[in-house]
């Protein structure tokens, strides 16, 4: 149940007086019992809430007033956490509010009007982070089977079935309750090692110190052996992106342009390899979507296509290279705002390339200003011919993933297709414009353990940017509004409309690529259109 803290009742008659309007929405305060209330109609009790839009409402609680709770707003009242003082909650404690049923409650003053029947709970459903491991309630239940346990091997001197079934039951979820990092942000961690990575993470190191760290990590793990598990795990579409860290992917980098041939082929040395991938590491942002692992993530899409359709055999080192490089260089410096965002604010980025692509222009611009610098520039010893070929094709590959030219290039694919011809340049040059189109957006070709945790980081990203929309009075993105959107329906419109049209193009042209991509793409469009179509809108984050 909700604690309210007790303030002067002067605040009711402050806030009345004030020319913000009140709205209609309303919702049932359920901390007090009926007579606790009557007994002190006098009393006022106040909340502070802010909405993730960046407005801020005040919940202001008249106890005389049928037990009802009015929304008021404020946009000049002081920053402050959702409902924490409703709830005592510490500030990195974790809220949410349930509705009776136990779903989940977005909250937002479009609130649907309740009742007492109706009312909504608020709890912590998470502690502090820094202090949170396996939660109490699951070592308790430990100690309890112990006990029976030891109670009945002394009455039947040996344990039943039954007993055998249940304990296997808790030690399983809690070793998944352990291993699933993309839920750190519930509070749940290993007990040991992820105690070690969160202290680390949360440490006052200064943005160089943290990336200095990262880059002697890389360098001292460059120099060891990666196992052949990895080196194959790493060439399908299941690989796991969750596990690794900073400098571990830098490895990981690092072992996929060099099992491509890349460095005997160029003649790139090693430590300008390394220096090339730090830096592009540097220039990603730590946004919820668009930042480094996203980036390998792509990268490691692109590696894995390139060894399952045998493109090795296909094309030459140099389409090879410019595909892997494009991949990986196709958001640097992304700011979390989509080029429409850029175009109707007028940013910097839109008024420097004319509102033409600004973000992938950006991109491509940033690509190359790394590759300027002499020691990260892995192109050095490419002939004039080498480096026009590299630069053209990186540019074009990289300004395909504006999604404003998915059916333009998708079309140009469509009408090629019957006639491929691996010989043909404007052929190849359309193939690889697909494959870095596929590997940007191949997230949903994912298992869903992996996948689920980027939509829910891309929907995070949507919405601020819509939310940043509604503040400057832009035109709100409409895939991108938190009150209309849904994870169930957006995933269904993307996968059926964007992603099964271009997954199935590329499967004609490379067969063996239908169970790795485009089933699994299948299987998740089941999933969300059974989300959807059972009302899954209250699972939006």
């Amino acid at each position: 149940m909700v604690t309210w803290r007790e303030q002067s009742s002067a605040t009711t008659a402050q806030l009345r007086k004030s020319k913000v309007p009140w709205l209609e929405r309303r919702v049932l305060l359920t901390g007090c019992s009926a007579e606790a209330m009557s007994s002190a109609h006098e009393q006022v009790f106040c909340v502070c809430v802010c909405h993730p839009s960046c407005s801020h409402y005040e919940v202001v609680i008249n106890l005389s007033d049928v037990f009802m709770i009015e929304w008021w707003i404020n946009d000049h009242c002081y920053e402050s956490d959702l409902f924490r003082a409703a709830a005592e909650a510490e500030p990195h404690h974790i809220l949410k509010m349930f509705k009776p049923n136990g779903s989940i409650v977005k909250i937002s003053p479009l609130l649907d009007n309740n009742t007492p029947e109706s009312y909504y709970r608020l709890e912590v459903v998470a502690t502090d982070l820094t202090s949170v491991s396996i939660p109490a309630e699951l070592d308790d239940m430990e100690l309890r089977l112990q006990h029976l346990e030891n109670k009945l091997m002394e009455d039947a001197e040996k344990t039943p079935g039954v007993m055998c079934e249940i304990q296997a039951q808790v030690e399983k979820f809690k070793r998944k309750l352990e291993s699933v990092e993309h839920l750190s942000w519930l509070g749940l961690f290993r007990d040991e090692v992820d105690q070690q990575r969160l202290q680390q993470k949360t440490s006052r190191l200064s943005e160089h110190e943290e990336r200095s760290l990262v880059y002697k990590k890389f360098i001292h793990m460059s120099s060891l052996q990666v196992t052949e598990e990895v080196r194959d795990h790493l060439k399908t579409p299941v690989f796991d992106n969750w596990q690794w860290e900073e400098s571990e992917m830098l490895v990981l980098l690092q072992v996929m342009f060099t099992d491509l041939d890349f460095l005997t082929a160029f003649h790139i040395e090693l430590s300008v390899l390394q220096n090339f991938l730090f830096e592009v590491f540097c220039h990603y942002n730590s946004i919820p979507f668009h930042n480094f692992q996203h980036c390998f993530c792509v990268t490691q899409m692109m590696y894995g296509l390139i060894w399952l359709t045998d493109l090795r055999n296909k094309l030459g080192p140099m389409d090879l290279l410019i595909m892997v490089t494009a991949a990986l260089c196709h958001d640097l410096d992304h700011p979390g705002y989509n080029n429409v965002y850029q175009i109707n604010a007028q940013t910097d980025l839109a008024l420097r390339y004319n509102d033409i692509s600004p973000l992938e222009n950006h991109h491509c611009a940033v690509a190359f200003g790394i590759l300027s610098k002499p020691e990260c520039n892995i192109l050095k010893n490419l002939s004039n011919n080498q480096y026009k070929h590299f630069r053209g094709g990186m540019i074009k590959c990289i300004l395909a993933t504006d999604m404003a030219r998915h059916n333009e290039i998708l079309n140009k694919f469509k009408v090629i297709l019957p006639v491929f011809d691996f010989n043909n340049k404007d052929h190849k040059e359309v193939l690889m414009k697909i494959m870095v189109k596929v590997s940007d957006i191949s997230n949903e070709a994912r298992p869903m353990a992996v996948a689920e945790p980027w939509l829910d980081c891309l929907l995070q990203e949507f919405f601020n940017q819509s939310d940043s929309e509604k503040s400057r009075g832009l035109p709100v993105t409409p895939f991108m509004d938190r009150d209309t959107v849904s994870k169930p329906s957006s995933q269904t419109n993307f996968i059926r409309f964007v992603l099964i049209p271009l997954f199935s193009e590329l499967t004609n042209l490379f067969p063996c690529l239908e169970q790795h991509i485009l089933e699994p793409v299948r299987r998740a469009l089941d999933y969300y259109a059974g989300l959807e179509g059972a009302g899954g809108k209250d699972k939006t984050p």
